[in-house]
């Protein structure tokens, strides 16, 4: 995952997600129909994202935070979506769907949740010898 810096992410957090995007793409220097062009979508939908009248498919937000080197979970956040494999694991697991709205009602602030993170972490380098991807 392409990560901005916790302080960057912080910042920006409440920002919408066409602003986000059309900042990006103005810092890189690359113009709306390249950037439309290189994702395979019409200039005009790509601008209609940055504008905010249209919410991008997890598939092309995920490849516009890709070349944009943005954060797809902070994008993702922004939207209110999870991406394809944490929706079912959550169908899959009601003890994981219980443990996110557990944390949602707690409203842990950002250190909590690294902290949060961490313990996960050490979890999974417990169960699995492979590493873990960072965020």
């Amino acid at each position: 995952m392409h990560s901005t810096g916790r302080a960057a992410s912080h910042r920006t957090s409440r920002r919408p997600l066409g602003d986000r995007i059309r900042q990006a793409r103005e810092r890189s220097g690359v113009r709306l129909r390249a950037l439309a062009a290189e994702l395979g979508i019409s200039p005009s939908y790509l601008s209609d994202i940055e504008n905010g009248k249209r919410t991008p498919a997890y598939r092309l937000l995920a490849e516009i935070c890709r070349r944009l080197h943005l954060d797809l979970d902070e994008l993702l956040a922004a939207v209110g979506r999870l991406d394809p494999e944490t929706r079912r694991y959550l169908r899959r697991s009601p003890a994981a769907a219980r443990l996110l709205r557990r944390i949602a009602r707690l409203r842990l602030d950002e250190a909590c949740l690294r902290a949060l993170e961490r313990q996960v972490d050490l979890l999974a380098a417990r169960k699995s010898p492979r590493p873990l991807e960072s965020p």
